[in-house]
């Protein structure tokens, strides 16, 4: 969290100090996404809404509805902004390496922190909430697969991958597999599974 200060913490001392002027609309909208990923990551989305992101950012209730049409989609917002760097993509030059960073990270922030728990309930929500449906695959989904994408046709590219795989069935296999667990979970999301999956996927099933 931003120096250590809880979304509970600034809201109880009122709002965030802000300076004299009209300020530029991207500095704005930072804080805005700044106080939306605290709240999530502190608390959950059940108690996310305008009014009180609104106090906590001294940003108008106008400005928040001229941005973000809905809660759904305020909150994926904030909550792609608190996790970009977290679910960065490393490139070591090794793509077996980089899969299970990039994988144990994930797996991290959703059995860890609130954030597998906001993201099902964004996946959810976006089945009702047309805005959110179209902001998750923009901002998110199509974001993500695109960075695991472009790695992995590196990885193509330097000999470490076969030059016929798909390399966006791939990412279903890994990512798609982790959803699963985290939207249906009959079975645990743990780092053996991410290195089950990795080496099932490198090494292969059948039996040579």
């Amino acid at each position: 969290m931003e120096n250590e200060v809880t979304a509970s913490a600034v809201e109880a001392s009122g709002t965030r100090g802000r300076g004299r002027g009209r300020r530029p609309a991207e500095e704005v909208r930072g804080d805005v996404l700044r106080t939306v990923g605290e709240l999530l990551l502190d608390e959950g989305i059940a108690d996310l809404t305008f009014e009180r992101v609104a106090r906590l950012s001294g940003v108008s209730k106008t400005t928040l509805y001229k941005w973000w049409p809905s809660k759904g989609a305020l909150a994926l917002d904030g909550y792609f902004h608190a996790v970009q760097e977290t679910l960065a993509f490393p490139d070591t030059g090794d793509i077996r390496t980089d899969l299970l960073d990039q994988l144990h990270a994930f797996v991290r922030l959703m059995t860890t922190t609130p954030g597998g728990r906001i993201l099902a309930e964004l996946v959810g929500e976006s089945q009702t909430d047309k805005d959110l449906a179209i902001a998750y695959r923009t901002l998110y989904s199509s974001g993500r697969r695109a960075l695991a994408g472009e790695r992995l046709t590196k990885a193509q590219e330097q000999g470490q991958l076969r030059a016929d795989v798909d390399v966006q069935v791939v990412v279903d296999q890994l990512w798609g597999a982790v959803y699963h667990r985290l939207l249906i979970p009959d079975e645990p999301l743990t780092d053996a599974f991410v290195e089950a999956l990795v080496d099932n996927l490198l090494n292969g099933i059948a039996v040579p």
